[in-house]
């Protein structure tokens, strides 16, 4: 696969980012996500944090899915547009997190987790039916039964308090992708309806729950 350049340069940045947090903790707990921090006015952690990572394998992971779905994007909208979707799936992912967590002071967070599970959202809203392979499941299935299945997978996650992972952020990046896909490209409530709602569905069951306070 030939990278765009532009995904190039987002994958050079979390790397670069992410190393330095690493070595430097002064730099990490400055820049990473925490709901005390942002609350008192440091409202550039929501996009900053987007570029730290706890650990290689961390950056590793985001940055492989990062590499298998930008191309998606960029093909279809082309690099601006596909930058567009990065950063707001980014900070929808950080305003989902604030906003569950607005009354956790000492709650914090880091990652690209956001913006890359908005560009996987995107890309499987673009192209629904391409085959995905995942662990455990020896026959690749179509993206949007993996898109919904893992949605439901991060309410499950957000729920239960399972593992120290963003579960919220990763929902967040992906209504960020998900609506800004379709603000690109509003023909899609057209020509692919029912993909469109079968994709809304845990987004819808999420706002419910939250709603009746199962969250």
């Amino acid at each position: 696969m030939n990278l765009h350049p532009v995904t190039i340069v987002l994958i050079v940045a979390n790397v670069l980012v992410s190393l330095k947090g690493f070595n430097d903790r002064l730099f990490f707990d400055r820049y990473k996500f925490g709901v005390g921090a942002i609350n008192a006015g440091q409202k550039d952690r929501m996009l900053t944090s987007g570029f730290l990572h706890v650990d290689m394998s961390h950056l590793f992971f985001n940055m492989f899915t990062l590499y298998f779905f930008a191309d998606v994007c960029i093909d279809w909208f082309g690099p601006i547009k596909f930058i567009i979707i990065y950063v707001i799936s980014l900070i929808a992912g950080s305003l989902l997190a604030l906003f569950f967590h607005k009354d956790e002071p000492y709650y914090t967070a880091v990652g690209a987790s956001g913006a890359v599970t908005g560009v996987l959202y995107a890309a499987i809203l673009l192209e629904p039916n391409m085959r995905l392979g995942i662990m455990f499941i020896p026959i690749p299935l179509p993206a949007y039964v993996l898109g919904i299945g893992y949605l439901l997978y991060s309410i499950y996650g957000m729920k239960k308090r399972i593992g120290n992972i963003g579960h919220t952020a990763h929902f967040g990046g992906a209504i960020g992708g998900y609506l800004t896909t379709l603000l690109f490209m509003p023909s899609l409530l057209v020509t692919d309806t029912l993909m469109v709602i079968l994709l809304a569905i845990p987004i819808i069951i999420l706002f419910v729950l939250a709603k009746m306070g199962k969250l």
